[in-house]
């Protein structure tokens, strides 16, 4: 998109809740009508009547923040001037972070979640009456609330059951050893790894069919192992994409794995080994966390629900959970927090 007439009416976006960046792309979420030209054009204007959230993804350029709203920026303006303040009060002109054009419109340089916060603009512009062309000064305010956000880094918890003949088998053990070193070495050239892995053995009784003892096998599927940020220092950007498309086959090639094995053991067996898998017993569940300094909060950040979107001031998060905690005395006043 981008290109061509406008899709809708002016006045059809002034609802627009909040935009989402990623990797140079924008993705607009609005209340209402939508329209594909104001993502082709990488822009986000203003509302005077509420304040407009921008999620950024870290590292990459915030969408053009527009000094007016869509209905304005359709008309003549007559001697604009545009004030951008930053969420320290400052203003934004001359900072080397930022791009400003002359036509009042603001890009943020390769965002970090300690840019994260308010940005404001003031227009002032002439308007003149044209039967007495009497000039009076007009001014309108917009507010933009800017959020570093990055993806969840990914992985994935794996169950799976193999009927045995009694609990108490030494093989049970060596068995389950051997599994997960077979898998290690199935997802090893991906950089991932298992982690972890515990089995137990129960009996089960099985009506019509007597009593049978099957091993509950669990384990993760997890991106890097030990001396992975040496591996992110080889790439210039957040290496966050890396490792979740990384994880993400390794959890494809130990699905396609446990699909074989079951072949196998059905079909090219004459003989039904001591432990073999129970059918349809796999299952594989997604697993986010965020780093530290981020977090999920499905009700303040309704449009990026799925991010891990940088902690506000006040909050913060030490380790890789999914939520933002709350300071109990001191207060973070800053973003991206990581202790109070």
């Amino acid at each position: 998109g981008g290109g061509g007439r406008p899709l809708c009416p002016p006045g059809a976006l002034l609802g627009m809740a909040a935009v989402v960046v990623a990797a140079g792309w924008v993705r607009a979420e609005l209340k209402g009508e939508q329209s594909i030209d104001l993502i082709g054009k990488n822009e986000v204007y203003g509302d005077t009547r509420h304040e407009v959230n921008v999620y950024v993804k870290v590292f990459t350029n915030s969408p053009l923040l527009v000094c007016m709203d869509l209905a304005l920026s359709q008309e003549r303006i007559i001697d604009p001037n545009y004030l951008w303040i930053g969420p320290d009060g400052k203003d934004l002109k001359g900072q080397r972070y930022v791009n400003l054009t002359e036509t009042g419109k603001l890009m943020l340089m390769g965002f970090r979640e300690s840019m994260s916060g308010a940005y404001t603009c003031t227009l002032s512009h002439k308007v003149i009456e044209t039967t007495t062309q009497e000039e009076t000064e007009a001014v309108e305010a917009y507010k933009f609330m800017v959020y570093a956000y990055r993806e969840p880094d990914h992985a994935y918890q794996v169950s799976v059951r193999f009927s045995t003949m009694r609990c108490k088998l030494k093989i049970n053990g060596l068995f389950f050893k051997k599994l997960i070193k077979i898998l290690n070495s199935t997802i090893s050239h991906l950089t991932c790894h298992i982690t972890e892995s515990s089995y137990k053995c129960h009996s089960i009784r099985i009506p019509k069919n007597g009593l049978q003892h099957e091993l509950f096998v669990n384990f993760q599927v997890n991106p890097f192992p030990t001396g992975w940020e040496e591996i992110c220092h080889k790439v210039p950007y957040d290496c966050e994409d890396v490792t979740n498309r990384k994880v993400r086959q390794a959890a494809e090639r130990i699905g396609r794995f446990f699909h074989q094995l079951r072949h196998i053991l059905k079909y090219e067996f004459h003989a039904v080994p001591t432990i073999h898998y129970v059918d349809k017993s796999f299952s594989m569940t997604p697993i986010d966390s965020c780093r530290p300094g981020f977090g999920k909060n499905h009700h303040t950040h309704q449009n990026c629900a799925s991010c891990c979107v940088v902690c506000g001031p006040g909050t913060f998060s030490p380790n890789n959970e999914v939520t933002c905690q709350t300071c109990a005395r001191a207060q973070a006043r800053m973003y991206g927090a990581k202790s109070c």
